[in-house]
């Protein structure tokens, strides 16, 4: 197979649009504009899909609490259950822009360790936004972790690292049949190791993580991370703000990126650059092919 390997991460606010109703209609559209930015990458690359679930999770947990004669299933459980949603959303868009292209979505167990420390301290944010108010107050009710999001306020959940992408093997086989792989769905269902058992584990692992690690293992030639935003900036949303286009890792590395959004896609991109040579990039969700001809966006090299 002569193209290179190209993974792609998708935010699932991208997918989701920040206080928009989180109905399927919604999750439609902004999938069917994705698909066109992704068949266009298509012809230059094998994709592997990786996409966000923060908001789509939290909406199943929500929905989970609402039924109080059947105890709430685990968060791992919805974890693989929005894996299913969004691959098959994400599937159907795709082949309709691809109709003779083949497009596999594959339910991905991610290990993680146990005793993370970031697991002590919630961090990813799932579910819709509330004012603080509102927040507090289903904090108080349902036991949640809460953490200001911009101006607004989420629940958060424990976030640990991956350690390992269990069905890495069968990634590499759809590959090499050309298929549009579709994985690690919210960073992958988080499992852990209990003697010779795997066991779910109650967390959303970042996707961006996920997608960085999985970039590795397969031998991607880049990484490309799609948002809302068209580039990374430093002093975001300040008088002072100012684009990143073209930067190396050590540059990177001598900024600071909130934890909750951006941060985690930078440490994604400088971990995949550093470790392979390659690049990582990052950019608008609806302008992917433009990031990859470096017309926009921003590259982070070596």
């Amino acid at each position: 197979m002569d193209k290179p390997i190209l993974v792609v991460a998708i935010g699932g606010n991208a997918l989701l649009q920040r206080g928009e109703l989180m109905s399927c209609e919604n999750q439609r559209k902004s999938i069917a504009a994705t698909a066109q930015s992704l068949a266009k990458l298509h012809e230059q690359y094998r994709l592997v899909i990786v996409h966000g679930n923060g908001p789509q999770v939290g909406l199943l947990a929500l929905q989970n609490l609402a039924y109080r004669d059947c105890p709430p299933y685990p968060m791992d459980v919805l974890g693989a259950e929005t894996q299913g949603m969004i691959g098959y959303l994400m599937q159907q868009g795709i082949k309709k822009e691809l109709p003779h292209t083949e497009v596999s979505t594959l339910v991905t167990q991610v290990m993680v360790d146990a005793t993370d420390p970031s697991i002590a301290d919630p961090s990813k944010f799932i579910g819709p936004v509330y004012d603080r108010e509102t927040a507090e107050q289903l904090a108080k009710e349902y036991g949640w972790t809460i953490k200001a999001d911009g101006d607004y306020w989420r629940r958060v959940v424990p976030s640990p690292a991956p350690v390992k992408i269990m069905e890495t093997d069968a990634i590499k086989c759809l590959l090499e049949r050309d298929h549009i792989v579709i994985c690690g769905g919210g960073g992958g269902t988080p499992v852990v190791k209990n003697g010779s058992d795997i066991e779910g584990f109650e967390a959303v692992i970042d996707k961006d993580a996920t997608a960085s690690m999985l970039a590795r293992e397969i031998g991607a030639a880049e990484l490309l991370i799609l948002t809302d935003g068209q580039h990374v900036c430093v002093n975001w949303g300040k008088p002072d703000e100012r684009a990143l286009t073209d930067v190396t890792v050590s540059e990177m590395k001598g900024y600071e990126f909130a934890a909750g959004s951006m941060g985690p896609k930078v440490d994604a991109c400088c971990s995949f650059a550093e470790s392979t040579g390659g690049i990582g990039n990052i950019g608008d969700l609806y302008h992917a092919l433009d990031v990859m001809n470096r017309t926009t966006g921003t590259r982070i090299h070596p």
